[in-house]
């Protein structure tokens, strides 16, 4: 998932320690610069075996899936002043990141999205840890199947297609659909590497949910590893009749293109309030 560093104030609820402490010694034993990318299928298993223990609890949060149903929680918001679900923001709370790999938490309301976005040289481990989240994720087609098209009516067409009186093709690249689902907690941690489990992915809170993740390498644009966001198109859309997928398997696959930051993302700060790390 795509990490911003922010940090504040968000009211959780704190709980007696437990393998949160384990989790973090795990991480940094290993992901060390050293450290192969991604790392060995047996590092990856012990990871998702401690990640499987800890519910919301352990990491100082209730599970807003039991209260009320707008994600506010009973008295997250003043009965008179209620502000409608869909503007509430999407909160982030940073556990811990370093050169080597970053921990932290989403919290989601009711219907908020993470867009479609990729996470560049990087393994993710993911765990829903409350509520019912929609996963849909692709990998990208190897090697690489690139078109560059004007396609009239795309919803593109005027913000990206056209720059005064110039003309600009719109590139898309064909990935593959691998993951497409809904998570609900309890589940088991989910995994995505840098070429396969689905790498570019979008969320979607079916409920109040939340997302504990472990990224590493953490996003750095200075090496390369910077959060792109992407729109799909469905394959039809940019097929030219050469059959690069076999009749019947369309719909596991599409176009995507690069698109800017959306406008309406909006995450709020959380504190974590989860046991204290030894760092």
């Amino acid at each position: 998932m795509c990490v911003q560093q922010v940090r504040g104030l968000f009211n959780m609820t704190k709980k007696s320690p437990c393998s949160v402490q384990a989790l973090f010694d795990l991480c940094k034993q290993t992901f060390t610069p050293s450290a192969t990318s991604p790392p060995s299928s047996q590092a990856v298993h012990k990871l998702y075996s401690l990640l499987d223990k800890i519910g919301p609890e352990e990491v100082g949060l209730k599970d807003e899936s039991l209260e009320d149903e707008r994600g506010h929680g009973l008295f997250g918001l003043n009965v008179f002043n209620r502000v409608d679900r869909w503007a509430q923001p999407i909160t982030y709370v940073d556990i811990h990141e370093d050169q080597n790999f970053t921990m932290c938490m989403f919290c989601f309301p009711t219907s908020a999205v993470i867009p479609l976005h990729d996470h560049p040289g990087m393994t993710v481990l993911s765990k829903v840890l409350y509520g019912s989240l929609h996963v849909k994720g692709y990998d990208w087609v190897e090697p690489a199947c690139i078109r560059k098209s004007v396609q009239i009516g795309h919803p593109t067409d005027e913000k990206v297609l056209r720059k005064g009186n110039m003309m600009h093709y719109l590139t898309v690249r064909l990935a593959r659909l691998a993951v497409d689902k809904v998570i609900t907690a309890p589940h088991s941690t989910s995994v995505l590497y840098p070429k396969s489990g689905g790498n570019l992915h979008c969320f979607t809170a079916i409920t109040p949910c939340a997302v504990l993740d472990i990224l590493a390498p953490p996003y750095l644009e200075a090496a390369g590893r910077r959060c792109t966001y992407y729109h799909d198109y469905p394959y039809s859309s940019f097929a030219n009749g050469d059959e690069i997928v076999g009749n019947g398997k369309e719909q596991d696959y599409a176009w995507l293109a690069v698109v800017d930051t959306p406008e309406d993302l909006y995450m709020r700060p959380g504190r974590y309030m989860g046991p204290a790390i030894q760092r």
